[in-house]
């Protein structure tokens, strides 16, 4: 993520440190990921326009429910954005290594954040789909325990990974995206001098990042909500893709995005600021 290799550090500290930058972005910005999801679900327009959209369903359904369903992603958090970090920084280490370079550049930058975002796609299946299921407004769910032992008494538990292939799809172009713009910008940025400006330019990159991630991905997102919600018309991604952008038109692949470009842009510069924050206290912690 960086032209300079930091001092390396074991997984157990990119695990906690990837959990708790996770689990930081989710309890600010989640009810943005409810609106997101109702749009991305919405085939009526009923739910154009964020505020709109908030003010509905606090409305009609109480505001409680911006928060239905954050116990999936909370317990998701965790291992999901630790995998993204850990794996981002492992998999760095094989390429500089496969390739025998000794810092990152851009190709692999990209490279390293795709294979990331693979990895991280088998970890957050099941917790996306839970989550899902639970911001539908037709959901007749109560909690995660409710739709865990639906779907593996209907499906069995591969069921679980319903949406697999969507997943990896929107995770690997978020992370390519993210990991290499986030790398991109850093070589643009004068090197911080003190911690209050690597903390801003931690929070400008990420957010760029984030943002970028957000405009590649959006489309691949909007179509493994409708495969998890168990829409029978949409099954595999490339299809779904063309299938919503023919009879919805192309803007429809972008449904929701307002929402999860104002979570995942700023929630990317959060992520990164919290990220790095706990990695130097752990290191600085190492060292004495």
């Amino acid at each position: 993520m960086s032209t300079e290799t930091p001092k390396p550090l074991p997984f157990i500290y990119q695990f906690a440190s990837g959990a708790i930058a996770g689990v930081s972005e989710i309890l600010v910005m989640y009810p943005l990921d409810v609106v997101k999801t109702r749009q991305q679900l919405d085939s009526t327009n009923a739910y154009n326009g964020t505020i709109r959209c908030l003010k509905k369903i606090v409305r009609e359904e109480g505001f409680s429910r911006l928060y239905k369903g954050i116990s999936a992603p909370i317990l998701m958090e965790a291992p999901k954005r630790a995998t993204k970090f850990a794996a981002n920084d492992e998999w760095g280490k094989f390429y500089r290594g496969f390739f025998g370079v000794s810092t990152m550049n851009q190709s692999l930058a990209v490279l390293t954040g795709a294979t990331a975002g693979a990895t991280e796609s088998f970890v957050v299946v099941p917790f996306e789909l839970v989550k899902i299921k639970l911001q539908d407004k037709t959901s007749k769910f109560n909690g995660m325990g409710e739709v865990l032992k639906h779907i593996i008494k209907t499906d069995g538990v591969f069921g679980l990974y319903k949406g697999l292939e969507s997943t990896l799809w929107r995770h690997i172009m978020w992370n390519a995206g993210y990991f290499g713009l986030i790398h991109q910008v850093r070589t643009l940025m004068p090197k911080p001098k003190t911690s209050s400006e690597k903390t801003l330019i931690d929070l400008t990159c990420g957010t760029i990042g984030g943002t970028f991630g957000t405009v590649l991905n959006t489309p691949f997102d909007v179509v493994k909500s409708r495969i998890q919600a168990g829409s029978t018309r949409y099954r595999w991604t490339l299809p779904s893709l063309l299938t919503v952008a023919k009879e919805e038109g192309f803007s429809a692949l972008y449904k929701g995005f307002i929402p999860k470009v104002l979570r995942l842009g700023p929630g990317g510069g959060i992520l990164l600021v919290v990220f790095t924050t706990c990695m130097d206290f752990f290191r600085t912690m190492k060292e004495t």
